[in-house]
C-alpha cells in the first residue's frame, strides 16, 4: 500500500502550534513548561518515533493517559507527517485489539501512569514505543479518533490537518474564548475533541496558557484558578460543573471569568448554584467528535439556544440537526445514512430559528418514544428526575418501558422518588422502574452512558423500585 502524503506541509505544527517566544510558559501541569522546552520535548520524541520506524505517511497509535509525554508524542508524530490514532488509556485490551483491526498502526506508544491515583488529570507516565505490524496511512487524515460511544458502539472518525487548523481558526473567531495572555484551566480530557482542540491546540495557537489542576477535586481546581492573576476560563463537561457547584461556598476568585462546558445541557438549578458560588459566566458549547465545535453561547445570553460557530452550516430537517461538511468524517465501515449529500445527520433533535439562526438542541432523537400511543420525551423525564431533592444524577432510557437509573446525593431520598415524580409527571411519562446505583456509568469523556445493556449491567441484579 502506498503511503498517503499529508494534507499540509510538515511545517504546520511549528507554525500553528509551537510558534512563540522561547521563554513563554505555554503549559502548566504543575511545573511550568516554556515553548522552548516543549519544542525540545517534541524533537526528542520525533527522534524516538523515527527510530521505531515511523516515517512521513506512516501510522502511529497513542494509548496514553493525558500527560506531557502524550502532548509531546502527539505533536512529534504530526511533525513527522504521520497519521495519529488516539486511544483512551482506559480501554480494555479487547477494545484496543478491535480498534487495531481498523487503524492498523505501524508504531504504538503506550504510557503507564506511575502514581497519583484516579483523580489525577495529567499523569506522570513511563513510555513504551514499539513497532507494530501495521500499514501506512490509507487516507489523508492526520487524526483518527473513536467516538465516545455513549449510546452505542464507537466509530472511527478521521480529521485532516487542514480540518484541525480550520477548527482552531474557528475558535479564534468566537466571542468569549480565552485570548493571548489569559489562561485555560483544562478539566476535559485532551485525548477527546473538546480538551484536544478547544484546550490544547487552541491554547497553543492563541498563546493562552494551559493550566492542568493536579487532581480533579474542587480544592485543586480552585487553586489552579486562583494561583495566578491572569483571567482564567475553565473548560470541562457537565460532570465538572456538578462537582464545582456542589460546594456550600467558594473563596473569592476574581480571575475566574468563565466556565465553558460541552456535552449534555446543564440543568437550570445547577447553573444557578454554580453562578451563585463563583460569580463566573457559564458558557455552553455544542459539538461532536466528527466536527468539533458546532455552536456556542459563551455568555449565557441565549440559554438553551446557541449561535452556530463561524463557517459551520447548520439546518433542521424533520426535527433533526444537520451539519454541512465537505466530506464524510468516517473511516472504514459506517452507517451510510449518517452522511448524505454533504450533510452530517447528528441524530440530535433540535430546532434552527428561521429568523435568528439560533440552534436549540433537544437531545438525542432516540429520546423520543411512544408509550400507549402517546409521545414521551425521555429528556424531559430525565431532567425532572435529576431535579428532585437528593438526586445527584439520573439517566432515563426506554428498555421494555421507561427505565430510570439514579445516583443519589442523599441516600434518604430514595424511598420518596416515586411519589415526588407523581406530582410532576403525567402517569404515562413516569418510569416503570427506578434503579438506584452508587455510581452511574460514564464514558471516557465524562458523559453519562445511555446504552441500555451497559446500564443494566451497572445495576446488576437490582430490580429497582416499582415507580407506578
Amino acid at each position: 500500500m502506498t503511503a498517503v502524503e499529508p494534507v499540509l506541509d510538515l511545517g504546520w505544527v511549528d507554525e500553528v502550534l509551537l510558534a512563540g517566544p522561547d521563554d513563554e510558559v505555554c503549559l502548566r501541569p504543575g511545573t511550568p513548561v516554556t515553548r522552548a522546552q516543549l519544542r525540545t520535548l517534541v524533537g526528542e520524541r520525533q527522534e524516538r518515533l523515527a527510530a521505531a520506524g515511523l516515517r512521513q505517511g506512516g501510522t502511529v497509535a497513542l494509548r496514553m493517559p493525558p500527560s506531557l509525554a502524550y502532548v509531546a508524542n502527539l505533536l512529534a508524530a504530526w511533525r513527522t507527517g504521520a497519521q495519529v490514532a488516539l486511544l483512551d488509556h482506559r480501554l480494555t485490551q479487547y477494545e484496543v485489539d478491535r480498534a487495531f483491526e481498523t487503524i492498523k498502526p505501524q508504531v504504538v506508544v503506550s504510557g503507564a501512569a506511575t502514581g497519583g491515583g484516579a483523580l489525577r488529570i495529567f499523569h506522570k507516565v513511563t513510555e513504551t514505543v514499539a513497532a507494530h505490524p501495521g500499514q501506512p496511512a490509507a487516507t489523508g487524515h492526520a487524526l483518527l479518533q473513536l467516538s465516545s460511544g455513549s449510546t452505542g458502539p464507537s466509530k472511527v472518525i478521521g480529521r485532516t490537518a487542514a480540518n484541525l487548523v480550520a477548527e482552531v481558526d474557528r475558535y479564534t473567531r468566537i466571542d468569549g474564548v480565552p485570548r493571548p495572555g489569559e489562561r485555560i484551566v483544562v478539566l476535559a480530557s485532551m485525548v477527546h475533541v473538546l480538551g484536544l482542540v478547544g484546550g490544547l491546540l487552541y491554547g497553543l495557537h492563541a498563546r493562552a496558557r494551559l493550566v492542568v489542576p493536579e487532581r480533579l477535586t474542587v480544592d485543586h481546581v480552585v487553586h489552579a484558578v486562583g494561583e495566578d492573576p491572569e483571567p482564567a476560563t475553565v473548560l470541562g463537561v457537565p460532570f465538572h460543573i456538578e462537582l464545582l457547584a456542589a460546594v456550600a461556598e467558594a473563596p473569592p476568585l476574581p480571575q475566574f471569568v468563565r466556565m465553558t462546558t460541552g456535552g449534555e445541557l446543564v440543568r437550570a438549578e445547577v447553573v444557578q448554584r454554580f453562578t451563585d458560588r463563583y460569580g463566573a459566566t457559564l458558557g455552553n458549547m455544542y459539538g461532536m467528535t466528527e466536527v468539533g465545535v458546532i455552536a456556542t453561547d459563551l455568555f449565557g445570553k441565549h440559554r438553551p439556544a446557541l449561535e452556530p460557530a463561524p463557517g459551520i452550516p447548520v439546518r433542521e430537517e424533520n426535527g433533526e440537526l444537520l451539519v454541512g461538511l465537505a466530506a464524510s468524517p468516517y473511516v472504514g465501515l459506517s452507517d451510510p445514512t449518517r452522511f448524505v449529500d454533504g450533510w452530517l445527520h447528528t441524530r440530535d433533535g433540535g430546532r434552527v430559528d428561521p429568523q435568528t439562526g439560533l440552534v436549540t438542541v433537544r437531545g438525542r432523537l432516540d429520546s423520543q418514544v411512544s408509550v400507549g400511543g402517546l409521545k414521551v420525551d425521555l429528556t424531559e423525564v430525565e431532567h425532572t428526575l435529576a431535579g428532585l431533592p437528593g438526586v445527584g444524577a439520573a439517566v432515563v432510557v426506554f428498555d421494555n418501558g421507561i427505565q430510570a437509573y439514579v445516583m443519589l446525593s442523599d441516600p434518604a431520598a430514595g424511598g420518596g422518588l416515586a411519589d415526588a415524580l407523581a406530582t410532576r409527571l403525567a402517569p404515562y411519562k413516569r418510569p416503570r422502574r427506578l434503579h438506584i446505583l452508587d455510581q452511574l456509568p460514564r464514558n471516557a469523556t465524562g458523559k453519562l452512558i445511555r446504552n441500555s445493556a451497559a446500564l443494566r449491567a451497572a445495576a446488576g441484579d437490582t430490580k429497582g423500585e416499582e415507580a407506578h
